[in-house]
């Protein structure tokens, strides 16, 4: 999400993903549009990043992996996704 998210936040900052050729991760825009040939943010819930892995575990440090690599000074994520699954596969 953009900084500043849910109130207010800028729009029309550059970000950029970088290119990968991994098939089990898949990055979804949703407040993104491209200005100048340039990928910008345009709103507030900008990206979801999503892997699968042979575990629970496995797919969401995967998808982190992935989201450390998005350069985005003015992005921010949530380090909570998929705890309750990895703790219930690991038996917590």
């Amino acid at each position: 999400v953009s900084d500043g998210y849910p109130g207010s936040y800028a729009k029309g900052e550059r970000l950029t993903i970088p290119d990968g050729d991994a098939s089990d991760i898949k990055v979804f825009h949703a407040g993104t549009t491209l200005r100048g040939g340039e990928l910008v943010t345009s709103g507030g819930r900008v990206l979801c990043v999503t892997a699968l892995g042979a575990s629970v575990a496995e797919a969401q440090e995967r998808a982190y992996s992935a989201v450390a690599q998005v350069d985005w000074p003015g992005g921010r994520y949530r380090r909570d996704i998929g705890y309750r699954a990895v703790n219930r596969e690991h038996g917590d």
